[in-house]
């Protein structure tokens, strides 16, 4: 599957997070609702999801595994804390 970029992920759940207050701070306003679900909808589009609720947990998901990968890729690249030995040096 192919997947969308982690910048675009992030500035649309960022976007749909902003409208989403705007939009529960005055409920009443209707260009705030229709934002916020417009937002809701490309994140629904991005991630491959019916509904925004799904779509913004898999963006949740994909952004936070995404960070854990390239931490790891990072810790490998470290290699061992000094002052101590490698596992493939013993």
């Amino acid at each position: 599957m192919l997947l969308p970029a982690k910048k675009e992920v992030a500035r649309h759940l960022r976007r749909y997070r902003m409208w989403e207050r705007m939009m529960l701070a005055s409920p009443a306003d209707h260009a705030a609702r229709d934002h916020f679900e417009d937002s809701g909808y490309t994140l629904c589009v991005l991630m491959g999801k019916r509904c925004a609720r799904e779509a913004v947990a898999a963006a949740e998901r994909y952004l936070q595994e995404q960070a854990g990968q390239r931490r790891q890729s990072k810790a490998a690249r470290r290699g061992p804390p000094s002052g101590r030995p490698s596992a493939a040096g013993r």
